[in-house]
């Protein structure tokens, strides 16, 4: 819930001043701010979603085991580790945008700075910036979700092996939350980067975005 009021914070002030004065840009200085909060906030949603998923997988598939290995302590240092590793990649990426020249000066047409809408225009080389982004794209966002997706393979083989009606009904429904979440923030993620390659949908893209850092982390303390 903190990550959650956090993410949306570092977006919806934003997008209440551009509605206000009717002016959709946002400056250099206040891009690489928002952008190096929202790096760190979104990295620990997708983090803290694979904890959860793990949570699930050791409730239904070792219920017994449960209370032994989800300790506090083990609980504490899956947190604290996903905070350092997201505090880092944030400043990793935030200061190789620093290292980048531009031709003119720098407005965005958007109340979301995107790390890869700050690559696109710039005019220096950005090989290095892109290397780091897709390799951090692979290891932290494509290794999460597939702790994820392993996670609920197993839960789901876990409850097909339940023989009664209403006991695959209570295991399904200490995921479902979980899972509705886990959802809407991969898919409407998927939706904001399909939509920034396009240059000419600004419209959609800033819809999208709006789904992805407003109404998406609004809407899980509700499904919670």
């Amino acid at each position: 819930s903190f990550v959650d009021i956090c993410f949306t914070s570092t977006t919806i002030p934003k997008l209440l001043v551009n509605i206000q004065t009717q002016r959709k840009v946002i400056t250099y200085k206040s891009c690489i701010m928002q952008m190096y909060f929202f790096i760190l906030f979104i990295g620990l949603d997708n983090f803290l979603l694979t904890v959860m998923a793990y949570d699930r997988f050791m409730a239904i598939c070792h219920p017994l085991h449960y209370t032994v290995i989800m300790n506090p302590r083990l609980c504490a240092l899956l947190v604290l580790v996903s905070w350092i590793i997201s505090a880092l990649h944030s400043l990793l990426e935030s200061l190789m945008v620093l290292q980048l020249s531009f031709c003119t000066a720098l407005e965005i047409p958007h109340f979301f700075c995107e790390l890869n809408q700050m690559i696109q225009l710039a005019c220096s080389d950005t090989f290095l910036n892109d290397l780091v982004m897709y390799c951090a794209t692979v290891l932290l966002v494509g290794a999460p979700l597939a702790g994820v997706l392993y996670s609920y393979s197993k839960i789901l083989s876990s409850i097909r092996g339940i023989s009664s009606a209403q006991g695959k009904h209570k295991a399904f429904s200490t995921c479902a939350s979980h899972l509705s979440v886990v959802s809407l923030f991969y898919c409407t993620g998927l939706g904001v980067y399909l939509s920034s390659d396009a240059p000419q949908s600004s419209h959609s893209s800033a819809a999208a975005s709006v789904m992805y850092t407003v109404v998406t982390p609004m809407l899980n303390p509700m499904i919670y």
